[in-house]
């Protein structure tokens, strides 16, 4: 077993102000995915200029943040949410949902293209190679925070998280998302949009790594205490909110490299 580090939670603090890791992380994935995106703008030959790059990480902030948390209160929380509506403004409490952060972001996308009057999915091609660093970022800040741990194990680098309430030895499952869904699906969806794609194709790949990642580290991670299994003694929420995330992958890549419409995305690096 490996002792967790027990970083604490808040970073500093500036007089009754305290700032937690995880507000850090999500500035950290917005940055990162701010100077990923001018750099492929510069090599997009007018495609992409800064002002666009800079207004769309500002439009997706808002629907991460905005999705994430309606997202999480629909997906999670919806008994509680009925009997009292107030718990959606409660976010000092926590609470985010990637799944609504990601129909938040497709909405926000929506209307960016509109306002530079792009094709929808020509925004979504440039910009999913650079979701991952916040889903990583975000991943670290779950583990930092001792939150969304794994199942009790009993493998060498299990971790007793001190706000577990059992203390048990469990999966690092922070580590394993922020494995996969950060530094893997990063590498591949940076490599693969190096070259002119199909439209679709980009965030085609997207959508099935991401779903076949969470699928799998749902298998390991605890699911969510007011919700549990849905089905078969492990099926997850997660799970079933990632099985159309890879269809629908699945679906974009066909219809892509069917279709071989090559706009003036950005999408590659010459």
């Amino acid at each position: 077993m490996i002792s967790y580090p027990n970083i604490d939670p808040i970073a500093f603090s500036i007089g009754l102000i305290s700032v937690h890791w995880y507000g850090i992380m999500y500035l950290v994935g917005f940055a990162g995915a701010y100077l990923c995106g001018m750099y492929r703008a510069k090599r997009s030959n007018g495609v992409w200029t800064p002002d666009m790059v800079s207004d769309a990480i500002f439009y997706g902030a808002l629907g991460v943040i905005l999705g994430g948390r309606i997202g999480y209160i629909l997906f999670y929380q919806f008994p509680a949410f009925v009997d009292n509506p107030l718990i959606l403004v409660r976010i000092w409490e926590g609470g985010m949902s990637f799944h609504g952060g990601l129909l938040g972001v497709i909405a926000a996308m929506f209307f960016f293209a509109r306002r530079y009057n792009k094709h929808l999915v020509d925004v979504t091609d440039f910009l999913a190679p650079f979701v991952p660093i916040g889903l990583g970022a975000g991943r670290l800040g779950n583990f930092i925070g001792g939150e969304l741990w794994g199942k009790p194990t009993d493998v060498s680098w299990a971790m007793i998280f001190p706000n577990d309430p059992l203390q048990l030895a469990r999966h690092p499952s922070q580590l394993y998302q922020f494995a996969l869904e950060g530094v893997v699906l990063f590498c591949i969806l940076w490599f693969f949009s190096q070259r002119p794609k199909p439209r679709y194709c980009v965030s085609g790949m997207f959508l099935l790594f991401y779903g076949i990642f969470r699928i799998l580290v749902e298998f390991v991670r605890e699911p969510d205490i007011q919700i549990g299994y849905l089905a078969f003694g492990w099926l997850t929420q997660g799970q079933l909110l990632s099985l159309p995330m890879v269809l629908i992958g699945v679906g974009l890549i066909v219809v892509g490299f069917k279709r071989q419409v090559f706009p003036k995305s950005g999408n590659a690096t010459s």
